[in-house]
This record gives structure tokens, sequence and C-alpha cells, in this order.
């Protein structure tokens, strides 16, 4: 096992990576400061892990919740079962909520925790390789609108994240993948090394070899841990820096319809329209973009948007985000791999060549 900490001051919490975490119930049991616990997960993890994890937690007060998989599910309406369920069973401010699952239950409990009793703690033990290298680490929490991808949300740490390797052995490939997204993310915003690594090992990532999931892992969460610590509610911007290929990605994802691309597919392709933007700005040599482009079709994510999302309508989507400032869209770009900027200094006419180069057909 490798643990790491996110510093947070009073708020520091540690990441715990390694196979079999989920019968650890020492690593647990410390993070829960009540004798009150409430799990929530969904119809496809639960009948896979939730009996283990629920055997870690014996001797308190544990009840859970199951909601419907899916990105289309990540809504208020849907979040009300978590309140519903907290309210029923009395649970009190000593409870603490449990994220067992991927991305979407990762946000929807954080955000419930931030919210009932006006802030309760939970804990992250993601169960896809997105949520372990990227969502459950943070404090970011919150739910989609249909004008718009986590456009309500909060910031909420919590009290520790738990990421058990073996539950990458159930999850689909095209999940497996959609996670790669986020790790070739931290190699582009500010870890070249790490981009150079994973242009030798991702044949093996996609095998699925531990060691290469391992170091993939932890590295990521060793990168998004120290931006997390400089600059944990975005004040200064280089937390921002996190969604490089987002605006573009979130846009895909709401013009389409929740659920019909998977996040890390969106990013993948937004990370390749960023690039593109960035070559159209003389921020980045053609041969950078080319290597972005085939670091995301190797890790067998889309290079192009789908059919039918015209350039008016990405703008339309893209001014929708919550990187917009004064009325100005700020992107996530790049000056080269392993330097991405936040800035509103592009010509709106070459994000419009860019966006034309890709829906086009």
């Amino acid at each position: 096992m490798e643990t790491l900490t996110v510093e947070l001051g009073a708020r520091s919490y540690p990441i715990h990576i390694g196979a079999g975490l989920l019968e650890r119930a020492d690593l647990l049991r410390p993070h829960v400061r009540g004798g009150q616990a409430m799990v929530v997960t969904n119809e496809t993890v639960a009948p896979l892990y939730l009996e283990r994890l629920l055997r870690s937690l014996e001797g308190l007060r544990v009840d859970h919740v199951v909601l419907p998989d899916g990105e289309r599910y990540k809504t208020l309406q849907v979040m009300d079962r978590i309140y519903t369920a907290l309210l029923e069973r009395h649970h009190d401010r000593g409870t603490t909520l449990i994220a067992l699952g991927g991305g979407v239950v990762g946000d929807m409990t954080g955000f419930a925790a931030a919210t009932y009793l006006r802030g309760v703690d939970f804990i992250q033990v993601p169960t896809t390789l997105l949520a372990q290298v990227d969502s459950s680490v943070g404090g970011k929490t919150g739910v989609n609108h249909p004008l718009g991808k986590n456009m309500i949300g909060a910031f909420h740490q919590p009290r520790c994240v738990l990421i058990d390797t073996d539950t990458l052995d159930t999850l689909p490939d095209r999940e497996l993948s959609a996670g790669l997204a986020e790790v070739v993310k931290y190699g582009l915003i500010d870890d070249p090394a790490l981009f150079a690594w994973l242009e030798d090992h991702l044949e093996a990532l996609l095998a699925r070899d531990p060691a290469a999931l391992r170091h993939a892992i932890a590295r990521s969460c060793a990168d998004k841990a120290r931006i997390v610590a400089d600059d944990e509610t975005e004040r200064s911007g280089r937390r921002a820096l996190l969604n490089l290929g987002h605006t573009f990605g979130h846009a895909i994802e709401t013009g389409v319809g929740y659920g019909t691309w998977l996040h890390g597919e969106a990013v993948g392709c937004g990370m390749v329209m960023a690039a593109d933007l960035s070559r159209r700005l003389s921020w980045m040599e053609a041969a950078e973009v080319e290597r972005v482009r085939r670091m995301v079709e190797r890790a067998r994510l889309p290079v192009r948007p789908p059919a039918g999302l015209t350039t008016d309508r990405f703008l339309e989507l893209m001014a929708v985000d919550k990187k917009v400032l004064g009325g100005r869209l700020r992107l996530v770009l790049l000056e080269g791999i392993g330097h991405a900027v936040l800035t509103d200094r592009f010509d709106g006419s070459l994000l419009r060549e860019t966006i034309d180069t890709f829906t086009v057909p």
C-alpha cells in the first residue's frame, strides 16, 4: 500500500492506494468520527463490492442507499434519495457518508455531505479509474443541470480516500480508457515526465498491468494533491488548470446528452481540440499536437466530437462554463507539453476555426 496526503492544514487527509483495501477496517474506521454511517453506491457497484465494504464497518450503525447508474442520473432529483434515506433513518450531524462507486456517486455523495445538516463528514471509496485518479481527490462535489455540467455544487473535502485497485478488475474496457484521459491530462498540464512515461507504458495500462496501474494512479493523485494544496477553491487560477479539455468536453457531454459519451471520452477529445487551438495561437508546435492526438487515440478515446454538434451550438454550450468570468470565456490551453495556462487571450475567430475543423465532416 502507498499513502499520499492532501496537505490542507487541519483538514489534510490521506489517500490510500493498494490492493484489498476494502477489507482494511483499520484504514476506514479512524475516519468515521461518530457511530453512524451511510454508504451511497449504485446498482452496478452494489452487487460487486457493497458487502465487502459493510464488513469493514461492522460495529457501527450503517445504512446504505443504492442509486441508478449513469451520468444522466447526476441530478438534484436523484440526489434527493440520499437526503430522504438520511432523514428516514435519523442520521444526525455525527454521521459519515461513504461514496462507493465512480465519479457520479462520489460527486453526489460529496454534495449531499456538504449540504445535509449544513455539512457532515464523508469518505471516498472510488471504484473506477477516472474516480481514482481524479474526481475522488480535491473536494469538488456537485450535480449537473440540463444547461451545463457540474454547475451546481460545493467544495467539501473528504476525510480520506481509499483506493482499492482490485476494483479495476471488474471495470469495463471503455471505462478504463475514459480514466486514462485524466491520467494523460496530468502529464499535459505540468508533468511532462509522466506524459513520456505514458508514451512508453500505455499498452501495459490498457492490459491492466497491476504495477503500471498503481504507478499511474499514485502519480496522478500526487499531481492533483499538490495542485489542490496550492489552490483549494480555484482562487489563484492554478487549480483551474485541471480543467484542460473540460470546456470542450463538457460542451460535448451536454450537447449529446449526459451519458451518451463518457466524461473521459469527452475530455480526451477536448484535450486534442485545446492542443489544436494552442497551435493556432503559435503556442505549440505541430509535432507536439500530434503527440497529444496520438496519445489520446492510443488510449482508445475519440479524437473528434460526435456528428451533429455545429460550431454555433458548440460555442453556445461553452459559454455556460464555470471558468467564464466577467462575460469572457477562459480556456485552459497549452504552451507545450507539461505547461498549461488559463487564459482569455485568444482570438475568437481562431477558436471558431478549431471547432470548424473538428465539426465539419
